[in-house]
């Protein structure tokens, strides 16, 4: 039995994150990953100013930077045939636009964080289960044919809402027509400018691309179960090749930027997604990430909400540190973080399904864009709704 202050589930940005916060306020923290580093994740990659600045604030910043793509000062929506370019807004910082990080960098930096802070970094470790035992949580992590069990009066949990694992958001086996499945892929030799981050939409799903700093383009997606069971029938290809063919037939504006693109790599694919909030977890379990919260990826917001919410959490725990180790002032705290992730994503988690729901009937979107030419402000704010320029204070 290894005992610490806390386990935190999983080494996505929420959990590097909140491993490292927590680890650097002197906690004894478990850090446990069960993929080796560095890997490819299905993920927009987009990390919004606001985060930047955060990032910055958590003196991060400058080397989370060097592996950036370059700064996304306007937006687009392809719809069909139809194209809207618009500004990005641009609050104060030390990095004013949003850039793109790979999740192969951003990751392993933070985890990097958290070690040099003083986490025990336990990959590749499996969580193969958790169990409250007294006033301890007891996680069993495996690797290949080794176990070992973990104990904490703390987990935060944050193995994403599509991740099999111990805290599980639904049952993986419970597929439904209108789930939305998530593609991932990369290019090279795409011709679309540098500073620009599309929004397409496309019967039955919605999708983005943006630049990352090695020059490639990334161009994530989701699409309903039904319609891509339909796209499999029509072309008997792999499941992102077909989607991918569906997106080029439908969008214009991705004809154009990939018609000298190469793909670099193979297709990525995960899901479903789970948007909405979650209720948080009992007896010194707590979720973070989109276990949390969980916005349809179409406002490019996960990573951020992700880096935010473990910012929060912890902010929270470390205020609170001398009754929460003693396993007091937990409810208080839970329904603290309850009321902070609702006022803080609130309003972009129910932007992000209205938006969602527009774009999978991309005629509808293509007959608002010249209502958005004649009123470019609406498209700002519509980017505002976001979250594009939240700014996250730190303060308990």
């Amino acid at each position: 039995m290894h005992q610490y202050d806390v386990i935190v589930l999983g080494a996505g940005p929420a959990g590097g994150t909140a491993a490292f916060l927590l680890a650097r306020a002197g906690w004894s923290v478990a850090l446990v990953e069960r993929k080796a580093f560095p890997r490819r994740k299905v993920c927009g990659e987009y990390v919004s100013a606001g985060t930047w600045r955060l990032l910055y604030d958590l003196g991060l910043g400058e080397a989370a930077l060097v592996h950036a793509g370059p700064a996304i000062e306007r937006a687009a929506v392809f719809a069909d045939d139809a194209q809207l370019t618009f500004a990005m807004p641009q609050p104060d910082g030390p990095v004013h636009c949003g850039r793109a990080i790979g999740r192969e960098h951003l990751d392993l930096l933070l985890l990097q964080a958290a070690q040099r802070a003083g986490a025990t970094i336990w990959q590749p470790w499996k969580a193969v289960g958790i169990v409250r035992c007294d006033d301890l949580w007891a996680c069993e992590v495996m690797s290949r044919q080794t176990r070992n069990r973990l104990a904490a009066p703390l987990v935060v949990a944050t193995t994403g809402s599509w991740e099999s694992g111990p805290v599980p958001v639904r049952d993986k086996g419970d597929h439904r027509p209108n789930d939305l499945l998530a593609f991932k892929a990369q290019f090279t030799g795409s011709d679309l400018p540098e500073d620009l981050m599309p929004l397409l939409a496309f019967p039955g799903g919605y999708g983005g691309m943006v630049h990352r700093e090695d020059g490639r383009l990334g161009l994530s997606c989701c699409i309903r179960r039904d319609k891509l069971d339909a796209l499999r029938r029509a072309y008997p290809a792999p499941a992102g090749e077909a989607v991918f063919r569906h997106i080029v037939t439908s969008c214009a504006g991705v004809r154009e930027a990939v018609r000298h693109a190469t793909i670099d790599g193979s297709w990525l694919a995960a899901g479903p997604i789970n948007p909405g909030f979650r209720r948080q977890g009992s007896d010194g379990l707590f979720l973070a990430g989109n276990l949390a919260a969980e916005a349809h990826p179409i406002i490019a917001e996960g990573v951020s909400i992700a880096i935010q919410s473990a910012s929060l959490l912890c902010t929270l725990l470390v205020a609170n540190e001398r009754e929460v180790r003693r396993g007091l002032r937990l409810a208080t705290v839970r329904r603290d973080y309850a009321s902070l992730l609702a006022a803080h994503f609130g309003v972009g988690i129910r932007a992000s399904a209205c938006f969602a729901s527009l774009a999978m009937h991309p005629y509808a979107t293509r007959n608002l864009l010249p209502v958005l030419h004649r009123f470019p402000h609406l498209a700002s704010l519509s980017a505002n709704l976001s979250g594009k320029a939240r700014q996250l204070e730190l303060t308990p």
